[in-house]
């Protein structure tokens, strides 16, 4: 993007029917142009205008659409000449200063009462709150509301109405917004300053209280305003009687109590802001009489309403209201009664007391829920600040008192800073960097300012004098003295220096000629408020309060009569303290301001004063601060700083340069871009002289950064990643000597465990295995298989061979039936041929066998045939290696049916303890039978024995039946099928029984 003239993206934005936009680009820099431009705008409804890095603000008085969600996006993150002039334009540079450069700044926001400097600033804070937090952390959301719902709670309890302006601040306020490292807000801190608290007792003519109470008589609810005995119309007080009541007096009450349970008031705190606020109206309402020589309250039911409402004994309000307890010398304690006047004046000094602690103490609530909790720079990064002022602008009223004359003073110590910062300081900065400068002459206000705050000369002075003098010191007394130390200062007069002007009473009336015009005071008045004396009774009976909320603010109460204690300040020394430190804080601070303007006093919002504009302007050293900002430059920075920020745009400086100073490279980079016409080059700074050539090199910076983030991304995850693979590496090493000593270790610990087990009874049985890591999970799975194999092996092979066919048969059974018959016979011997001893069977069995020529004889015994009709008979069953023989026993055995035994698929068996049998043949002619005739003999279950001695014929002879899938199959009660691969594996694995043990036992005792 091209950079291009100021004048000409001013005139783009804003035609030139509408004026200048910068009062820097005026033609000519006079006091007439200046005032046609500001009218021009003004009439135009523009009313901000720029000044540099500042605006001109001329309140509109009225409602403008400039102000939304569109127009705070047109301003987020924009320089300040690329769009209108705006509050926003300077919030926005104020906050890229901060962010960019981690440097503190602030927002001053100057100006009259009356010409719109509270609502400057609440604009200035909506668009902070707006354009930071956008990941919208709920802490930090909380900080934002918070510091917005406390303007609300602030103007209601601190702003009235006044002649000239309908929301004045009567009161000074300066806002800390502290930011972390990402610019978010992540706290705060409110100061406030003289509070003018004689408002609520008395009001000039067309004036109001402050507005809480006129929101609280007509916003309150019913049930409100009855528990604390008061009434909505406010014409029935005495502090607020004289004011007229608002439109608005409601909502805003409404808006007021939201705000306070936003900010986090508890309900009781809530109630008893409000039950102060119903004291005062009723103590204002409070009349002594006197009686005889005593004085005394005029309807004590006030009193009771007052005791109720400060939670304290009605005889100590009365108390406290008729008499002063005084100690005398020599440590005695009397009290003292009031004459009616001083009674008067103490119940008014208790009401003004009451609510400036109240007021005192809701800003410190505030503070306590915004301050910064838990910092630590090393974790949270550099803290930030953004501080902005809005404090009560330069007051000139037909009868100026002791408030008007801190106010203005507050107001001279502003300018005064002002001019240090902009017109002084400026210039003198030019000097010392050997910058070409024609210096520019500016009225310097110092003057004025040591006329009041001069240490035993100025005005607040000599007040102090007079009120720590002994005796009866009057007003009158303190204006002869101010008339005799300062007779002869330029900016400081009376009727009695001046006997020719008529305008000033005597021994009333002395005159300041402030830098805003010459303000009349008036000294009644003067000693009572700068010593700001409260009777000690009334602390004490707040102190003892049994509200713990009004208690607390007021500590002072609990010391004793007798007890000596320091003289406090002055009102007025007080009130200069906190000025002095003000504006130290902002003199640390980068400033930016916002000058504002009142185009008239009749609040209307056509009508332009000129002359009174034109005074504004004098005063207000706007005209200097045009010609110092366009004579001089809008930015200026330490070489090295410079070169850090932008040393990246430059192919000589990046990353780091070779030439000998940093102004050197410096030097480069603004020949590389073109700028050596618009910069100065100082003895330790660059100064650029308009804001285009610094928006070019940001526009070129922001460019480069997000490459440049790239690359050391890029390096970074290459490091990254390659500690991750040498970590990675070294991981897998210990893995792996980890794990080569865990199988170590196993291996020693089954070695230690086994070393004995050939000499033990049960060859290891006994012996528990050590868990295996996971490497070696499989391994250890093998392991033990081996070792049942081995133990198997050692009890088998003591195990004579002629009981071998019976251990076969038995172990053929048990993987066969699989558990799912209970008893099978496993537990007695299998004798196979129960017809051997038969007389008549033994002759058929000669027969056969030289008739079929068969080797043995597998099975043989007694049976009972069941046929399809469900008859029975007794029948002889004899199965050989060659054939299956159903005999007769009845007729010796005779032969009645041969199958051959290749023709049997399978036999089915049942769970239960019957003897029943199926024989399945590939002819599909399959039999029923049952052994023993059905009739079970104790321990004679023989179903195990036919399966167990056929599965191991067919299991020996397996040439034979290589091609047979399963043999035994499952019956209608579910016994499951068995395969003749697994039962080779049972064979091979479950010999467990060693020679000490009965056969019996050779299958009751499975390993594992």
């Amino acid at each position: 993007m091209l950079a291009v003239d100021r004048a000409s993206v001013m005139a783009a934005l804003e035609g030139l029917e509408f004026g200048k936009s910068d009062f820097v680009l005026l033609d000519e820099v006079n006091i007439e142009q200046f005032m046609e431009n500001l009218k021009l705008r003004f009439e135009n409804a523009h009313i901000y205008t720029f000044i540099g890095e500042g605006v001109v603000s001329v309140n509109p008085y009225k409602q403008m659409d400039i102000y939304g969600k569109e127009d705070i996006n047109a301003y987020r993150g924009r320089e300040l000449y690329e769009n209108p002039p705006h509050l926003y334009a300077v919030a926005d540079a104020a906050y890229k200063a901060m962010k960019r450069r981690a440097k503190d700044t602030c927002i001053v926001v100057s100006g009259e009462s009356g010409a719109g400097k509270t609502e400057a600033s609440k604009y200035i804070m909506q668009y902070i709150a707006a354009i930071t937090n956008p990941s919208q952390r709920a802490e930090v959301e909380s900080v934002k509301n918070v510091l917005l719902k406390s303007n609300c709670v602030l103007e209601a309890f601190g702003n009235a109405k006044t002649n000239r302006n309908d929301n004045s601040s009567r009161f000074g306020k300066y806002m800390d917004i502290n930011f972390n490292f990402n610019g978010n807000p992540t706290g705060g801190h409110i100061n406030n300053y003289l509070l003018e608290k004689s408002r609520v007792v008395q009001q000039n003519g067309g004036e109001r209280n402050f507005h809480s109470f006129y929101q609280l008589l007509r916003g309150g609810s019913d049930v409100m305003l009855k528990s604390l005995h008061l009434h909505n119309d406010p014409a029935n007080y005495v502090y607020t009687r004289e004011g007229a009541t608002s439109n608005n007096d409601r909502s805003s009450h409404n808006a007021v109590l939201s705000a306070l349970n936003v900010i986090g008031f508890s309900e009781e705190e809530i109630h008893s802001i409000y039950r102060i606020l119903g004291t005062v109206l009723i103590l204002g309402n409070l009349q002594f009489e006197t009686d005889s020589e005593s004085v005394r309250v005029v309807g004590m039911g006030d009193v009771s309403h007052i005791a109720e409402l400060t939670s304290t004994e009605p005889d100590n309000v009365t108390k406290s209201l008729l008499y002063r307890t005084v100690a005398t010398g020599d440590g005695e304690v009397i009290e003292k009664g009031h004459s009616e006047k001083e009674a008067c004046f103490g119940r008014d000094a208790f009401t003004k007391a009451l609510y400036e602690r109240l007021f005192g103490w809701i800003v410190g609530r505030i503070n306590a829920v915004i301050e910064v909790k838990d910092y630590n720079p090393v974790l949270h990064g550099k803290n930030t600040v953004i501080g902005v002022l809005d404090i009560y602008g330069f007051e000139i009223f037909d009868n100026n008192s002791f408030e008007q004359f801190c106010i203005n003073y507050c107001n001279e110590k502003l300018q005064q800073l002002f001019i240090q910062l902009i017109l002084c300081q400026e210039q003198d900065e030019y000097r010392r960097e050997g910058i070409k400068w024609q210096h520019i002459d500016y009225f310097n206000n110092q003057i004025i300012v040591d006329l009041v705050e001069q240490p035993h000369k100025g005005i607040i002075s000599v007040l102090d004098e007079a009120c720590l003098s002994v005796g009866k010191v009057t007003d009158t007394v303190c204006l002869e003295s101010m008339d005799a130390k300062l007779g002869q200062h330029p900016h400081y007069t009376s009727r009695k220096l001046t006997p020719s002007d008529k305008t000033m009473e005597f021994n009333r009336d002395f005159r300041i000629r402030h830098y805003a015009g010459d303000v009349t005071y008036s000294i009644e008045g003067f000693l009572d408020k700068n010593k700001d004396p409260l009777y000690q009774d009334f602390k004490r009976l707040m102190f003892n309060s049994s509200n713990p909320v009004m208690k607390e603010m007021w500590p002072d109460g609990q010391l004793s009569i007798t007890e000596v204690t320091k003289r406090p300040l002055t009102a007025a020394t007080l009130f200069k303290n906190s000025i002095v430190a003000l504006v130290e804080k902002l003199g640390c601070k980068e400033p930016y301001y916002v000058r504002c303007i009142k185009p008239n006093d009749m609040k209307s919002p056509l009508l332009f004063d000129d002359a009174r504009c034109q005074h504004q302007v004098a005063y207000l050293g706007l005209l200097e601060n045009v010609r110092v900002r366009r004579a001089g430059f809008a930015y200026r920075q330490a070489y090295t700083r410079f070169l850090q920020r932008y040393k990246m745009t430059c192919v000589y400086t990046w990353p780091n340069h070779l030439m000998e100073t940093d102004r050197e490279a410096v030097e480069a980079i603004v020949t590389q871009h073109g700028f050596q016409d618009d910069v100065a080059y100082g003895h330790t700074k660059l100064f650029v002289r308009t804001p285009k050539s610094l928006f070019t090199l940001e526009q070129e910076r922001a460019v480069l950064i997000p490459v440049l983030v790239l690359f050391l991304q890029k390096v970074w995850r290459g490091a990254l990643a390659r500690m991750r693979c040498q970590r990675m590496r070294a991981i897998f090493a210990i893995m792996g000597c980890y794990k080569r000593y865990k199988v170590k270790v196993h291996f020693w610990e089954v070695e230690r465990r086994f070393a004995n087990v050939c000499n033990m009874a049960d060859y290891g049985k006994s012996v528990e295995w050590p868990t295996p890591p996971a490497a070696l999970t499989q391994f250890h799975s093998i392991t033990q298989k081996l070792h049942r194999r081995w133990r198997a092996w050692q009890m088998v092979k003591n195990i004579p061979q002629s009981d071998m066919g019976a251990v076969r048969a038995k172990v053929a059974a048990l993987g066969a039936l699989n558990g799912e018959r209970k008893d099978w016979g496993c537990g007695r011997s299998w004798e196979r041929d129960y017809l051997a001893n038969v007389s008549h069977s033994h002759s058929t069995a000669m027969c056969l066998r030289n008739k079929d020529e068969y080797n043995q004889v597998i099975f043989s015994g007694f049976c009972r045939k069941m046929n399809r009709f469900n008859k029975s008979t007794d029948r002889a069953l004899l199965i050989t290696d060659k054939h299956i023989y159903k005999l007769d026993p009845k007729k010796q055995f005779k032969v009645l049916k041969r199958l051959p035994l290749e023709v049997v698929t399978g036999l089915s068996v049942t769970a239960g303890v019957d003897q029943m049998v199926a024989l399945h043949t590939s002819s599909q002619d399959d039999a029923l039978l049952y052994i023993q005739r059905g009739e079970l003999c104790p321990d004679q279950d023989r179903i195990g024995e036919l399966v167990g001695t056929l599965i191991d014929h067919f299991t020996r002879s397996v040439a034979t039946v290589r091609g047979v899938s399963g043999w035994v199959r499952p019956s209608c009660t579910g016994l499951a099928l068995l395969n003749w691969d697994w039962v080779e594996t049972a064979i091979g694995l479950d010999y467990s029984s060693s020679r000490a043990f009965h056969t019996s036992q050779l299958f009751q005792d499975k390993l594992y």
